[in-house]
């Protein structure tokens, strides 16, 4: 490639960049309140690099988070505690989703990617705007927020022991290469430390159209002594593997294109005596 050519590409990347500022910058002085922001506008590459830290804000213990700016109302609950995580949130089909079926409930979207992360905060904000004013939910949708931070690295920074009730993994990027497989989300360090933030009796929820994953998921946490698989009956009665299975942006990919969906939840299980 030319030395013009070169330049004519970083240019066309500067332009596009600045089309994209002032769109949203439009967006924002429009009088949009409630209107959903536009996806097109926060596309950003699939996965990113787990190990790099991404300049990432994080406290250095569980006690110094203040989660005020992510609820707003949580001065009126000063109780409540972040209980339901959904980490890798992508465009946050499910961590919406879950909102309005547990109202009294905080629950977090996590996400690594800074575009998505911009994309699903307008979201939630417009959201919030539309229950109070136009159409109530229960909730609010003050109940639900995002926060950009990864898991892999900074959970236990977050989270106290036994904190949370719920965590899902959907659609986590498969890492192929098996040179790549120390980057897989469920392994069995971080199943430990999955283990300490879910309380006992607490779910871990998991999905992939990638059997090869589901089998390592599997494996990996039939191998560790705190998690058990649930039945299939325990799955089809819990609502949460329903919005999982439907309401994610990649799940509704996977079934636009005839894919399918591999399942596998587990109960944390009590420390033994």
């Amino acid at each position: 490639m030319s030395a013009v050519q070169k330049k004519s590409a970083a240019q066309l990347q500067r332009e596009e960049e600045e089309a994209r500022k002032k769109l949203k910058r439009l967006a924002k002085q429009g009088g949009v309140e409630g209107r959903l922001p536009m996806k097109r506008l926060f596309r950003q590459r699939a996965h990113a690099n787990v190990l790099s830290d991404h300049e990432l804000d994080y406290p250095r213990n569980p006690s110094e988070m203040d989660w005020s700016p992510l609820y707003p109302d949580i001065k009126n609950h000063p109780e409540r505690k972040v209980e339901i995580v959904d980490i890798g949130c992508g465009y946050g089909g499910l961590t919406v989703a879950l909102g309005p079926h547990f109202p009294d409930t905080y629950v977090l979207g996590m996400e690594i990617r800074m575009q998505v992360t911009d994309y699903l905060t307008e979201k939630i904000q417009a959201l919030r705007y539309r229950a109070e004013n136009e159409e109530p939910v229960p909730g609010g949708y003050q109940n639900i927020s995002v926060l950009r931070m990864n898991c892999q690295k900074f959970l236990p920074n977050f989270f106290e022991k036994g904190q949370l009730t719920k965590m899902f993994f959907c659609f986590p990027d498969p890492h192929f290469k098996a040179r790549k497989h120390k980057n897989r989300i469920i392994t069995t360090t971080l199943a430990s430390e999955y283990a300490y933030a879910i309380r006992p009796h607490g779910i871990l929820y998991t999905i992939t159209d990638v059997e090869e994953l589901h089998i390592w998921m599997v494996q990996h946490l039939d191998a560790h002594p705190l998690f058990r698989r649930l039945t299939k009956q325990e799955e089809e009665k819990d609502i949460c593997v329903t919005l999982m299975t439907h309401e994610t942006e990649e799940g509704k990919k996977v079934a636009r294109n005839g894919g399918q969906k591999f399942v596998a939840c587990y109960e944390r299980l009590p420390n033994p005596e």
